[in-house]
C-alpha cells in the first residue's frame, strides 16, 4: 500500500476494480459519515470508468447533436411565440441546485482533508483513484463528469423562450463537457479542485435561476454575486493549471507525476478563456449598465 494509507483503519481502507486501494472518507469522519447513504460507502467507479475510456466518441457526439439542435430549434422558434415553461425551467434549476449543493458537501470536505494531510505536490500530482476518485467522493466526483449531459438542457429552455443565445453560453456547455470528460478518463489529479469549485457555484446559481423563475428573488440579492464567484473560479482555476503544469516541469526524484499535459494546457486554455468571456460579461452587465444609467439621470436633470 501506498504511505498515504498508513495509520488509517483497515476497515477504512478500500480496494477498487481498477487494484488502487484508496480512503473511504465517510469512515475516517464518523461525524460526517453519519450523513453518508449505504450505497454511497465504497462505491466502485471502475466499470463506469472503463466504459467511458473505451468510448471517446460519446461527447463529442453530444457536442454535434447539442449543435445541430441550436440551429434547428431556433430555426424551428423563429417565426413562432416563445414557449412559456416557467413552471419546468423552476422545477430544473432546483434540482440542479440541490444536485449542487449535496455535490460540494460531499466533495468540498475531502479536498480539505487532502489539502491538510498531504503537500500541495501530492494533491496535484498523486493517483486521483487514490486520492479522491473512488468511494463515496468518486461517486459524487463521477456524477459530477455525467451532469454534463443533462446540463446541455439549459439552452434547450433558452431556444423555447426566444431568449438571447449569448456565445459564453454554449461555448461554456460544450468545452465544459468535453474537458471533464478527458480529465475524468486520463485521471488528472487537479480534478477534484475545479469539481469542488463548479459544484459550489452551480449550487448558488442554479439557485438563483430558480428564484429567478419563480420571481421570488429577495432585493438583498444582487446577481453581481453569482458572475464575481464564477470570475472567481476562472481565476483560480488558472493558478490551479500554473502550479500543477510547475510540478509537471519540475519532477521529484523517485516520485511521477499523473498530469497529462494535453490535458493541463487544455484546463489552463479554457479557464483562461473563460476568465476573459465572463469578465467581459460581468462589464457589459453591471459597469456599462450602471454608467448608461447614470448618463440617462444627468440627462433628466
Amino acid at each position: 500500500m501506498s504511505n498515504f494509507l498508513e495509520g488509517i483503519p483497515k476497515e477504512c481502507i478500500g480496494l477498487q476494480g481498477l487494484g488502487v486501494h484508496y480512503i473511504e472518507f465517510s469512515c475516517i469522519q464518523p461525524a460526517l459519515g453519519r450523513l453518508y447513504l449505504p450505497f454511497e460507502k465504497f462505491y466502485d467507479p471502475a466499470i463506469a470508468l472503463v466504459w467511458m475510456q473505451g468510448h471517446p466518441l460519446v461527447p463529442i457526439l453530444a457536442c454535434v447533436l447539442y449543435v445541430a439542435f441550436i440551429i434547428a430549434g431556433r430555426a424551428y422558434m423563429k417565426s413562432r411565440p416563445p414557449l412559456s415553461w416557467r413552471r419546468t425551467l423552476a422545477a430544473w434549476n432546483l434540482g440542479l441546485s440541490l444536485f449542487s449543493w449535496i455535490g460540494a458537501f460531499r466533495v468540498a470536505p475531502q479536498l480539505y482533508y487532502n489539502l491538510t494531510s498531504y503537500s500541495l505536490r501530492s494533491n496535484l500530482c498523486d493517483d486521483p483513484a487514490a486520492l479522491y476518485g473512488s468511494g463515496s467522493t468518486g461517486l459524487w466526483v463521477q456524477l459530477f463528469v455525467l451532469s454534463k449531459f443533462p446540463e446541455l438542457l439549459d439552452t434547450f429552455f433558452i431556444v423555447i423562450h426566444k431568449k438571447p443565445l449569448i456565445f459564453l453560453h454554449w461555448y461554456h456547455h460544450i468545452t465544459v463537457l468535453l474537458y471533464c470528460w478527458h480529465s475524468y478518463v486520463t485521471t488528472s489529479p487537479s480534478g477534484i479542485f475545479f469539481v469542488v469549485m463548479n459544484y459550489m457555484v452551480h449550487a448558488v446559481m442554479y439557485g438563483y435561476y430558480f428564484l429567478m423563475a419563480i420571481r421570488k428573488l429577495p432585493p438583498w440579492f444582487n446577481p453581481i454575486i453569482v458572475t464575481a464567484m464564477q470570475l472567481s473560479q476562472m481565476f483560480i482555476g488558472v493558478g490551479v493549471t500554473i502550479v500543477a503544469w510547475y510540478y509537471y516541469s519540475n519532477p521529484v526524484e523517485g516520485r511521477g507525476c499523473h498530469i497529462r499535459k494535453e490535458n493541463n494546457v487544455a484546463a489552463f486554455v479554457m479557464y483562461g478563456s473563460y476568465f476573459y468571456l465572463f469578465a467581459q460579461f460581468f462589464v457589459a452587465r453591471y459597469y456599462k449598465v450602471k454608467v448608461n444609467k447614470g448618463e440617462a439621470k444627468k440627462k433628466t436633470v
